[in-house]
């Protein structure tokens, strides 16, 4: 007994190996071949030396000293209780809890399995629990996909079918770390975890997601990654369920099912990943109920109850020494075979150590002190058990028993660096099958794309993300040709599947929506994108219609975000499909496809930035809303190409009639002169069509003989040319009660009065020739010296439209908005998009008289039909930061190149600083205390602000974009002027984001 005792519990060191010295490399071995099972030996797991295992697999003299001693002094009925780990809900009535109060008091249970509930209540009533027992309990919970798979508020990782498809193992082992770390907050002991079934039968109704996938060697590497994961943290796995559960297409829960494989056949290939894990320091395992002919002869005997399997095969013949649990005796699997007591007893006998959720324990235990009597149990086969439970109650840590610390627990079980390891994990796990002619990722952003659901669950933040990247139109028709007709229109449609993630087995098509999907490949592109288990793809007959298949395995919100950001290229597909899809897709499939430099969506956490101090963004946009700086505002802040903070707050309006929504439409001002004007102006220049020095009489004729024909390129663009701030055009237009004069205006477009000013307001056609007179005959500045003048920028409008041929208007929706994807920008907007999405910028009393809503709002802009070089622009945020990542990518954008680099740089160069102008040539570099940015910005960083309260700012040192949009001015700007600047709300959030960076 002495030596089977040793024997036994020789796991003490090996657990510590795992937890100090963290894990081998020998094992993180990842499946990249596209080979079939029988093959799989070319990866397989190399065993260790007897040698290898010893040098971990010792106790220390402490936990022998600690078991024995608990043990000496325990009664029949204490070591008999041990054996059972009842179930436990944190979600029952009074009645449950005292019920389970009593089976510790009375009958000594040495476990609770926690099931449906809440992580706070079970908290509470683990600790209650604990109080009430002589000898602490081991708590366990199935957390195969982390405790959201019992309790609600905590953290669903993805399923172990999604992890399948992910090739780099040090994710799996993260994910481990994540749920021993959380398992430990909650005082769980045991996760019974990982699944080691290997999922040949796609029709396995109780394991399927729950399995890594259908190759044996992917099962074995990916389950000991999650373990190792998990124990690292002191958290003890279960493998289950064995000897494999993979190839049933029965529940066990219901009946037996049968498992009609060899001996050999198990051998080889559901005993795999059991040898590799025992190896590695698996520290107990579940025996399932199933019916084995070829491992046990006697008919209708479970594996559970059989001795040939749980003796003879897995401690014998598999030299596996942890604590054995039997799978829950409630099944049917196993209750159908003996009844209450019986079934405990016979399962005891083949060599199981734990009855597992047993019907009824006072009347168990009643019997199986008979049983003892009469010999049928020994002290010594009951030692056996018990001391190896106390031995891994001590590895648990539960000598030194601590209750649960209730403080912060929800907080600590929700971390934000959970959802930015789930981003990773679906980077690395969604596959794409197919990609005809590299139809993906998808770089032609100006074809008409159309998008079609299938599927009941929701869509929201997958059709939201493809928004964001280009011009997306929802279709949908009950009639499939009326549906058809309308997809005529389209150059490409995405179709895209949506099923509930907690009704694995209710995931397939119907089939009307197989028929739908089949009549509208036949007619369309299509990329068609699934967000349901892989199976599902396997009635589909017509893959060969399908330019473009992906499979992202579950409806979550972060799926649906990964996913989008794939199909755009703004991520790259990595995962490898983990089951085979009748002779269509193999196990291993998986093309990756290319990653271009679009803005992408991400955690902070992983970027190296921080949440929790992003979210002070919001207190000081609150500041501003409540002390009336502007009714409403979006905030935008990205990093390395991801954008980790979006958000939009107040109104449009201070009668709270509107909320502010990301893709709301915001006059941007002077931000116009840079994401408009500028990168025009830039292509120019890379094209030799101007240098620095030519000068302004050589760009266009109405300056040739001015006091501003000398006036270089260069000069013009710094604000160095001695140009005059502005003028009030509009004030020589009006009369002395600041109406416009008939002379100007007319209500009505009639011939030459159709420029558009505002609603019934319309300038006479040649008023731009007035304008450009005035600027041209306007004094200059004598000295030498900076001064911003927003003439610049109206004079190369006229430039770039002189040389092109073509409007302000037409130029930057051609060059850049519509290839960029910048679908929410443009110049008069109420041309394109609702009153309603568009934030009003003042209600007018001095000239137009009017709320101004669509329209521009400076007066210059105004008179120029709402176009000018200077403003006239609307966008959001995100159509912003697309812009500005261009131009922290110095010209490349979604692998377009639209000018180069040495132009990029030069017009980012400060040419005069060393004479106190702060400025590239367009973009604004000022850093001193009265410029627009924090001190905290680098010398290298760049933007513009608008009159109307914006801000957009690029920092090439740490890769930042930063955008901040409002409409401060409305409903005036009122006698404190710009409150907005004064208080310094853009640089505060703009301090935050610089805080906010950790690495």
């Amino acid at each position: 007994m002495k030596n089977a005792i040793i024997k036994i519990g020789l796991f003490t060191i090996m657990l510590f190996f795992i937890i100090n010295c963290g894990v081998s490399k020998k094992s993180k071995t990842t499946d990249t071949t596209n080979q079939p099972v029988s093959t799989e030996n070319k990866e397989a797991y190399i065993p260790k030396t007897q040698a290898e295992k010893k040098h971990f697999l010792q106790d220390s003299d402490a936990e022998n000293r600690w078991t024995d001693s608990i043990y000496s002094k325990m009664t029949l009925d204490e070591k008999l209780g041990q054996l059972f780990f009842v179930s436990a809900y944190s979600n029952k009535d009074s009645v449950h809890v005292n019920k389970i109060k009593d089976l510790i008091s009375n009958y000594k249970v040495g476990g609770l399995i926690f099931f449906q509930g809440g992580p706070v209540r079970q908290a509470k009533l683990t600790n209650e629990y604990q109080a009430k027992a002589k000898i602490p309990l081991f708590i366990g919970l199935d957390a195969e996909w982390g405790l959201s798979m019992r309790l609600d508020s905590t953290y669903a990782y993805p399923w172990n079918m999604t992890l399948g498809a992910i090739q780099d193992l040090d994710l799996i082992e993260k994910v481990g770390r994540n749920m021993g770390i959380e398992c430990k907050r909650m005082g769980i002991h045991f996760n019974f975890a990982p699944v080691l079934d290997i999922n040949t039968n796609p029709l396995n109704p109780i394991i399927g997601n729950r399995s890594f996938g259908e190759s044996k060697t992917n099962v074995a590497n990916r389950a000991t990654a999650l373990m190792k994961g998990i124990q690292s943290q002191g958290v003890l796995c279960t493998g289950k369920h064995f000897p494999g559960h993979g190839d049933t297409a029965v529940d066990s829960h219901k009946a037996l099912p049968t498992v009609s494989f060899t001996k050999e056949h198990m051998d080889e290939v559901e005993l795999y990943p059991y040898k590799q894990l025992f190896d590695e320091g698996l520290a107990s395992v579940m025996v399932a109920h199933l019916n084995i002919p070829s491992l046990e002869p006697k008919e209708n005997i479970p594996s559970s109850a059989s001795y040939n399997v749980v003796t003879e095969l897995l401690q014998k013949q598999l030299g596996f020494e942890g604590l054995i649990f039997t799978d829950g005796l409630g099944m049917k699997g196993a209750s159908n075979f003996k009844g209450v007591g019986d079934l405990e007893l016979a399962v005891l006998e083949a060599g199981n150590d734990i009855f597992l959720c047993p019907d009824d324990v006072p009347a168990a235990l009643e019997k199986l002190k008979t049983f003892f009597t009469k010999g049928k149990i020994t002290e010594e086969r009951l030692a056996h058990s018990v001391k190896k439970i106390l031995h891994y109650k001590f590895k648990a840590g539960l000598n030194k028993y601590k209750p649960i610390d209730l403080n912060k627990l929800q907080k600590d079980l929700n971390s934000p660096d959970k959802d930015a390891l789930q981003y990773t994990l679906y980077e690395n796990a969604v596959t794409v099958l197919k990609n005809e002619k590299e139809i993906l990722p998808i770089k032609d952003l100006e074809q008409k794309i159309a998008y079609v659901k299938l599927g009941e669950d929701v869509n929201s933040d997958f059709i939201t993300t493809l928004k964001k990247y280009t011009n997306i139109t929802e279709v949908s028709n009950t009639n499939i040709d009326a549906l058809n007709e309308e997809l005529k229109k389209y150059d490409l449609v995405i179709v895209s599947y949506h099923k509930v993630n907690k009704a694995w087995e209710k995931q397939d098509f119907s089939s009307n929506e197989l028929f739908f999907l089949n009549k509208i490949a036949e007619n369309n592109k299509v990329i068609l994108d699934i967000f349901a288990k892989p199976y599902t793809l396997l009635p589909i007959q017509n893959f060969d219609e399908m330019e473009g298949l992906v499979v992202s395995y579950q409806n979550s919100n972060i799926s649906q975000i990964v996913s989008a950001e794939i199909l755009f290229g703004a991520k790259e597909a990595k995962g490898k499909l983990p089951v085979s899809i009748n002779e269509n897709f193999k196990v291993n499939d998986g093309i990756n496809t290319e990653k271009i430099d679009r803005l992408g969506f991400d955690t902070p956490e992983n970027l190296g930035m921080s949440s929790a101090i992003l979210s002070k963004i919001d207190a000081i946009a609150q500041k501003a809303i409540d002390g009336k700086m502007a009714p409403g505002m979006q905030v935008l802040v990205a990093r390395k190409g991801n954008v980790v903070f979006q958000k939009s707050y107040g109104y449009h309006t201070y009668d709270k009639d509107v909320k502010v929504s990301n893709t709301d439409l915001y006059d941007v001002a002077s931000i116009s002169k840079m994401i408009s004007t500028l990168p025009n102006v830039m292509q120019l220049y890379d094209k030799n069509k101007v240098t620095l020095e030519t000068k302004l009489g050589t760009m266009l004729p109405l300056f040739a003989k001015s006091n501003k024909k000398d006036i270089s390129f260069k000069d013009l663009l710094n604000h160095y040319a001695g140009l005059i701030a502005w003028s009030p055009f509009y004030k020589s237009t009006i009369d002395a009660k600041s109406y416009p004069l008939e002379k100007y205006y007319r209500k009505i477009p009639e011939k030459n009065f159709t420029t558009k000013v505002a609603d019934s307001l319309f300038i006479r056609n040649d008023y731009h020739d007035t304008i450009m007179k005035f600027i041209a005959d306007s004094p200059i500045s004598l000295k030498k010296e900076y001064k911003y003048s927003d003439f610049t920028f109206i004079i190369l409008k006229e430039y770039l439209e002189r040389v092109t041929h073509q409007k302000l208007e037409d130029l930057s929706q051609k060059n850049f908005f519509n290839s960029i994807g910048m679908n929410y920008t443009t110049y008069n907007p109420l041309l394109k998009f609702d009153k309603n999405e568009i934030a009003p910028t003042e209600i007018d009393t001095y000239f137009r008289h009017q709320l101004i809503q669509g329209y521009v709002h400076d007066m210059a802009a105004a008179m120029e039909g709402g176009v000018a070089g200077h403003a006239g622009v609307f966008s959001n945020a995100m159509d912003v930061a697309k812009m500005m990542q261009l131009f922290l990518q110095k010209g490349s954008y979604g692998g377009e190149r639209y000018f180069s680099e040495a132009t990029f740089d030069t017009f980012n160069t400060c040419f005069y600083c060393a004479k106190g102008v702060e400025r590239g040539l367009g973009f604004d570099k000022r850093l001193g205390k009265d410029g627009p940015t924090c001190q905290c910005a680098s010398a290298s960083s760049f933007g513009h602000t608008g009159f109307t309260g914006n801000m957009a700012w690029v920092d090439p040192e740490n890769e930042t974009v930063y955008v901040f949009l409002s409409n401060r001015t409305y409903p005036e700007i009122g006698q404190e002027g710009n409150k907005l600047a004064k208080e310094k709300i853009r640089e505060d959030i703009q301090k935050i984001i610089y805080e906010s960076i950790l690495k």
